[in-house]
């Protein structure tokens, strides 16, 4: 497995917000928040290509962005 440091800084930046709204979430009673939080937090593991990751660090953003505005 090759790591370098574009890979490695993604993945810090996705989970760091992961992490974010996860906390922000917690405190706040609210599971969309948590649930993308998780989701942020844990797909890096599996996802190596930094243009993937920033894709789908974006669907689950604008998911939870569609979740909210949808009331939930």
């Amino acid at each position: 497995m090759d790591i370098n440091a574009n890979e490695l800084f993604a993945s810090l930046l996705v989970s760091s917000i992961g992490l974010v709204a996860f906390i922000y979430g917690k405190r706040q009673g609210r599971l969309p928040q948590m649930l993308a939080g998780l989701v942020l937090m844990l797909f890096p593991y599996f996802v190596s290509n930094v243009l993937l990751m920033f894709g789908i660090a974006t669907a689950v953003l604008g998911g939870l962005w569609g979740a909210v505005r949808l009331g939930w």
